[in-house]
């Protein structure tokens, strides 16, 4: 009699659905992680990022020439689109290139360029090139794609001193895409350390802070930079120049941050299981460490993500301006110095691409933010 209430049990045990790991067992990073799969554009937004930073990893290797690499009789060059059908008609499975012709216009005497038909150059994968080092390495002569002399392939045309506006874009990647990065991971740390300390400790040392971070953030951002990049040497080496606007733009952007720690540092340090801790003799770096930053990581990744586009147009301001990245170095906010002048502009529409790139830049890392602050939020369904 005895083992038929237990057998019924088990069968209602049999029969009732099975708990999922997933729904009662998993971490935070494990829900925010089912959560981020369901948006489509942030994971859409993740792999363009990818590639981004896959060009600007392999830069050399993709931009089919080098920094210092012009020609004159190619200056202001329009771009070449490859083509797979000759002018006769006849289709061709490997793209190809017209030569380009410079001449003048009889009207406005201005010069222009025509393709030349009658001279066609394939473009060939793995081809040969200006000498580099590939990833700092070991010297090569093998790019992407390129074709042979005396060929020019301008992708995207070319700038007033006749130097490839693609090579250009995608060299200029390596700046633009590596200095937010590197400025935003220097203000997470300030803005985690600085924010911390003040909402932890409080008192006069948190009024102190706060009084700094008021006078920060009073002053307006472009007299800012002019301020201080008026304080670096000028003719420095490019590397230095680097650092130099790595640590303004980090001096600038760690405020915010600082700020909502300290408020997450407060509404947290009350809390039961820290006055546990306290009680049990734990120090406070372990407090800080193991139970305060824990507690709202999350956030913290996403203010990281939010935080990398302003960094990125701080960068292309700058440089726009004149006050970062100087020549020979090259980045996106260089590139656009030459769509200062209207004119330039009016008859040369591709000097613009930059800008394009960098809005599309932007827009990736907003929609990555976006979406990784949706899986985050733990109300939202």
């Amino acid at each position: 009699m005895s083992m038929i209430p237990v057998f019924g049990k088990r069968r209602a045990e049999a029969a009732a659905p099975a708990k999922t790991k997933d729904a009662n067992y998993s971490s935070q990073w494990r829900l925010m992680y089912l959560r981020f799969k369901k948006h489509k554009l942030a994971r859409i937004s993740l792999i363009v990022l990818g590639l981004l930073y896959a060009v600007a990893v392999f830069a050399r290797f993709i931009a089919p020439y080098g920094l210092e690499s012009y020609d004159s009789k190619y200056v202001n060059a329009p771009p070449m689109m490859p083509r797979f059908v000759d002018a006769e008609g006849k289709f061709h499975l490997q793209p190809f290139v017209y030569e380009l012709k410079s001449e003048r216009d009889p009207e406005t005497m201005r010069k222009k360029f025509v393709s030349n038909e009658e001279v066609r150059y394939p473009i060939k994968l793995f081809a040969r090139g200006e000498e580099y080092k590939f990833l700092g390495l070991f010297p090569t002569t093998i790019h992407l794609f390129g074709v042979e002399e005396p060929g020019r392939l301008f992708l995207l045309g070319t700038d007033g001193m006749g130097r490839d506006l693609f090579s250009r874009v995608v060299l200029g990647s390596q700046i633009s895409l590596s200095i937010p990065i590197v400025g935003v991971g220097i203000s997470f740390v300030l803005g985690l350390f600085i924010g911390g300390v003040s909402g932890y400790f409080g008192g006069r040392l948190d009024s102190f802070i706060q009084r700094v971070i008021e006078v920060i953030r009073s002053f307006p951002t472009l007299p800012l930079w002019m301020a201080l990049s008026a304080a670096i040497p000028p003719r420095i080496p490019v590397v230095t120049m680097y650092l130099y606007i790595v640590i303004i733009l980090a001096f600038i952007g760690w405020t915010d941050l600082a700020r909502v720690v300290r408020g997450k540092f407060i509404s947290l340090k009350n809390e039961d299981y820290v006055l546990s801790a306290k009680i049990a003799g734990v120090s406070d770096t372990k407090i800080i460490v193991r139970h305060l930053v824990p507690g709202f990581i999350s956030y913290l990744v996403v203010a990281t993500t939010l935080a990398i586009p302003g960094m990125i147009l701080g960068e292309t301001a700058m440089s726009f301006l004149g006050l970062g990245i100087r020549s020979p170095a090259t980045s996106w906010g260089v590139l656009l110095q030459e769509a200062q002048k209207i004119e330039n502009v009016a008859l040369y529409p591709w000097k613009l691409i930059p800008l394009g790139v960098v809005v599309a830049t932007v827009l990736t890392f907003n929609f990555l933010g976006d979406g990784m602050r949706d899986a985050a939020d733990p109300y939202k369904k």
